[in-house]
């Protein structure tokens, strides 16, 4: 059987006495004082967040970005077409021997690179064979006008026997051109022509020992020396003229519109034409004047070639002129035909998708989209979306400057910019002056 202790038993077992009335009413009495100062807390905290003063939030004081803007002035200009192309002779010629010979003389300026002017004497051939020949050519010939000579002396006989003959005898008309010694005659005076011929094919072979220049020269390439046997046919040297030189510019049909294409006439007004060479960032300029166009589209590239004509590209009736040498790759600048209601903004000013800054009449940055005629060297001419008296800015901002206030720097009109046509190096130096004063502004900020 077993034993099941009691409540009261459990209790004393454990050692624990109960809590008395008076413990457990300070208990409570403390948890009611500490509920009722958490209320009076928070109906104090409620009173205060109702009967607080307004706020007076400040709002940022962002201070204006300063630009350089350009007034808008619409006016007319000639839009230049860039090109490219490479210098070539307006005449060469590769001079060739025309008799047979050992050349026995070469003047001193026969030499690759040097200048000879029309008529210069560059090579001689050995005269003796053909000299020799002009001197039997000419006894042919006075033998031959002595043969004539006598023949019509003989004619001239028989014409008076003819006539002394009784009218009866006069047969035929063959009868009496054979009587006066006509064949006899025609013979004569055909052999005179033939030795008048070899006489002047003996005096050309003579003059032909001379080798000339056919116009004032440069000489490219040298084939002959001293002491060698030549035949006709045998390349002596390379020669092209200097007076003038031409440029092959390819103009693709997009920027045909914008130049003076020549009539049936020709370049009548002769375009003018800028070429011009940066050679390590030194850039030498020579004028030039549009020609003539090659007629037909290039069937490969659907280019149309325009010609540029240089006078005298070395310079050798202009001492001290920059020389243009042949095979020279140059830049063209072409004049363009006038365009009216035209603005020239400087080429860094158009951002990306033909965008630039408006500077509006609160001073605020404005993005707008214009229509660009065409883009070339340091300007962008646009032809719609602004006009005249508006103010497009010169800095280089990016997107997130959209509205903000500007402060104006410096002020300048587009008419007053550089004319059009300048080296492209100039384009690069403003472009870099424009980014660092974009930078310079972005850490003000």
């Amino acid at each position: 059987m077993h034993f099941r202790p009691g409540h009261r038993a459990r209790r004393l077992l454990s050692g624990s006495k109960p809590p008395s009335v008076v413990t457990v009413a300070i208990t409570r009495k403390q948890t009611l004082i500490s509920l009722t100062m958490l209320a009076a807390a928070a109906a104090v905290t409620a009173l205060l967040y109702i009967n607080r003063p307004p706020s007076d939030i400040a709002e940022p004081d962002y201070a204006p970005v300063t630009v350089d803007v350009l007034e808008v002035v619409k006016g007319s200009l000639r839009v230049p077409v860039q090109a490219q192309g490479t210098v070539t002779p307006l005449r060469s010629t590769s001079i060739q021997a025309e008799v047979r010979g050992r050349i026995v003389e070469v003047a001193e300026a026969f030499n690759v690179g040097q200048f000879v002017s029309q008529g210069n004497v560059l090579l001689r051939i050995d005269p003796r064979d053909y000299q020799t020949s002009l001197l039997r050519a000419q006894a042919a010939l006075e033998s031959a006008e002595s043969s004539l000579a006598q023949e019509k002396g003989r004619a001239e006989v028989a014409l008076r026997e003819w006539q002394k003959l009784p009218r009866g005898s006069q047969r035929s008309e063959e009868a009496r051109d054979l009587y006066l010694r006509k064949p006899q005659l025609e013979q004569a005076e055909s052999a005179l022509l033939a030795a008048r011929a070899d006489l002047d094919t003996a005096r050309d072979n003579l003059e032909r020992t001379i080798i000339r220049a056919p116009y004032d020269a440069l000489i490219r390439a040298k084939h002959s020396e001293l002491g060698q046997f030549v035949s006709p046919g045998t390349p002596l040297a390379d020669i092209f003229s200097v007076d003038y030189a031409e440029v092959r510019l390819p103009i693709p049909q997009s920027k045909l519109a914008y130049l003076d294409l020549p009539g049936i006439e020709g370049y009548a007004g002769g375009t003018s034409v800028d070429l011009y060479t940066d050679v390590a960032g030194e850039v030498t300029h020579w004028t030039a004047q549009l020609h003539r166009t090659e007629g037909v589209f290039d069937e490969r590239s659907r280019v149309l070639y325009l010609v540029a004509r240089i006078e005298d590209p070395y310079g050798l009736t202009h001492p001290g002129r920059e020389p243009l040498r042949i095979g020279t790759f140059i830049n063209a600048n072409i004049e363009g035909r006038e365009l009216q209601q035209v603005v020239t903004l400087p080429r860094y000013a158009l951002r990306a998708g033909n965008l630039v800054w408006i500077v509006d009449d609160s001073l605020h940055l404005r993005s707008r989209k214009v229509t660009t005629l065409r883009v070339g060297g340091d300007h962008v001419f646009v032809s719609a979306g602004l006009d005249d008296g508006e103010l497009v800015s010169l800095t280089a901002l990016d997107s997130a400057f959209a509205g903000a206030t500007v402060k104006i720097q410096s002020r300048v009109r587009s008419d007053s910019l550089h004319s059009p046509g300048q080296p492209e190096r100039e384009s690069a130096s403003r472009q870099e002056a424009a980014a660092a004063a974009s930078a310079s502004v972005a850490a003000g900020q």
